[in-house]
């Protein structure tokens, strides 16, 4: 994929499994539980979306609903001068990220313990992030209301999606426009050596997104933008 990793980063990806694999065994943190599997369907689905955008360097990234910190701390690995924060509403789950981010030694991360409706009506968190990155969270329509009200005027909202990707576009359109966002793309990339593939949908922010967005907790999920 042309993403060339020191010793450094390897090792901080063979930990990082090694940490997701002891904490699975108390908290759900992937169905993924076998080695190379682990490798294959987690750390390169996430890292290769960095060889088909550029991210510039010292960019302020949020992953939203980030899980056990799918993409955002791949994305970290690799890409160490960006500032990430990782926001998950599990605080089981935000524990086990910090003790990643302490173990691996990453560097400007910071782990928050929030929904995404409630903190993207805080100040310091909205329309604060150059990209904002969120994989296998929600449909798209209900996923640009959590993460559009993140992202600056000018920055990009980067979904990792499956093959239903265009499919969920076509029908976010009055999303899409209503939320600030204009669709720039929807690429496929395909995991060399593998039969594996995702579909990654890039959103640049164009304008900002209404004060009332993202609606109540809860709210997005039942009765979606449509």
């Amino acid at each position: 994929m042309g993403i060339i990793l020191n010793n450094m980063q390897i090792q901080q990806f063979m930990l990082y499994q090694k940490l997701l694999l002891e904490w699975n065994k108390n908290i759900n943190l992937t169905a993924i539980t076998e080695e190379r599997e682990v490798v294959l369907k987690h750390f390169v689905d996430c890292i290769s979306v960095v060889s088909h955008i550029t991210i510039s360097e010292e960019a302020s990234v949020i992953d939203v609903g980030t899980g056990a910190g799918f993409p955002g701390i791949p994305i970290k690995i690799v890409c160490p001068s960006i500032s990430l924060t990782l926001l998950d509403s599990l605080q089981k789950r935000v524990t086990f990220l910090k003790e990643v981010v302490d173990q691996l030694s990453l560097k400007n991360v910071n782990c928050i313990h929030e929904r995404a409706e409630c903190a993207a009506k805080e100040n310091s968190y909205r329309q604060q992030y150059d990209y904002c990155f969120s994989r296998a969270v929600a449909n798209m329509n209900v996923l640009l209301e959590y993460c559009l009200p993140f992202v600056k005027v000018g920055g990009m909202f980067v979904a990792l999606k499956g093959r239903e990707a265009q499919k969920e576009v076509e029908q976010s359109q009055k999303a899409i426009q209503l939320l600030g966002g204009e669709l720039i793309e929807v690429k496929q990339i395909e995991i060399p050596n593998t039969e594996l593939e995702h579909k990654v949908v890039l959103i640049k922010k164009i304008a900002q997104t209404p004060t009332k967005y993202p609606r109540k907790a809860g709210k997005p999920v039942k009765n979606p933008i449509q």
